[in-house]
């Protein structure tokens, strides 16, 4: 499978994800937050297609790749950040992909290194990331990376570090196992209705499975928790209005579900690179 081909199917995976409507508490093509537009989502996809190429060639250099999409993405997005959860299941996954096998994304993963963890740090300096600190390795502090060198931590070892409290990094931890079931779930769904309600109701069913981190970050668990039995609700209605419902009422509340937003794009990923249609 070519380079091409890769970077390709992870821009359109991007693009499915930001466009699909109604998609509770995030942006999509029916709205916008105050300061960031489903606009700088559609910039961003197209704006990292290089360095998706570049990813698909790649010798594992997974950190800096990470860091060189964080960094493209925000010269086309206005500074704003628009993927970067997204990134760190993307970059893993096309890197597998350019050696032959998605579903290797757990090798590459294992097999990085300190300067891959530097690297990830530096890219925080790009953009403005809703992030808690990782133990006493704040990205916040200049010393962190110092610290990271010193005791010789991969960035596979960051990610364990976060895993307790990050869904992104769980995914790391845990061979992408939900990034890999929502491919699954995408491909059965698509099967009885269009892309678009397909990649809604893989977002709810996985909304519905595991509270948001992202949601819990910025609120509290019990918040997150309340809004995965919501989904769960609005998956058993089977009804367009009662998903729309749902979506006011997150945006209102400013609860948006990032984290399983991101998993759904590298379940799109999958999907797409194994020759599935979207339509």
């Amino acid at each position: 499978m070519n380079p091409t081909h890769i970077a390709r199917c992870a821009q359109i995976a991007m693009l499915l994800e930001v466009s699909a409507t109604p998609k509770p508490g995030n942006v999509d093509r029916d709205h916008d937050f105050a300061d960031l537009r489903y606009e700088h989502f559609l910039a961003s996809a197209i704006g990292v297609k290089d360095v998706f190429e570049r990813a698909a060639m790649s010798d594992n250099k997974v950190g800096s790749l990470i860091k060189d999409a964080v960094e493209e993405s925000t010269k086309w997005s206005g500074g704003r950040n628009t993927h970067f959860g997204t990134f760190l299941l993307l970059v893993p996954l096309i890197v597998a992909a350019g050696k032959g096998d998605v579903y290797t994304a757990n090798d590459i993963v294992h097999n990085t290194t300190a300067e891959d963890a530097v690297e990830f740090y530096k890219a925080f300096k790009c953009v403005d990331v809703y992030l808690g600190d990782i133990d006493d390795l704040s990205v916040k502090d200049a010393t962190s990376i110092d610290e990271i060198r010193r005791r010789g931590l991969t960035l596979y070892d960051i990610m364990q570090i976060s895993a307790e409290r990050d869904g992104i990094a769980q995914e790391w931890v845990c061979d992408f196992s939900r990034t890999f079931a929502g491919a699954r779930m995408l491909t059965k769904k698509a099967e009885d209705m269009s892309m678009n309600d397909a990649i809604v109701h893989t977002y709810l069913a996985l909304l519905a499975e595991r509270p948001d981190a992202l949601v819990q970050k910025k609120f509290d668990l019990s918040v997150a928790e309340e809004v995965s039995r919501e989904a769960s609700a609005v998956l058993k209605e089977k009804n367009i209005d009662a998903i729309r419902r749902f979506d006011d009422k997150l945006v209102q509340k400013r609860i948006n579900p990032g984290t399983t937003a991101d998993i759904v794009a590298a379940s799109l990923f999958v999907h797409l690179l194994e020759g599935d249609e979207i339509a």
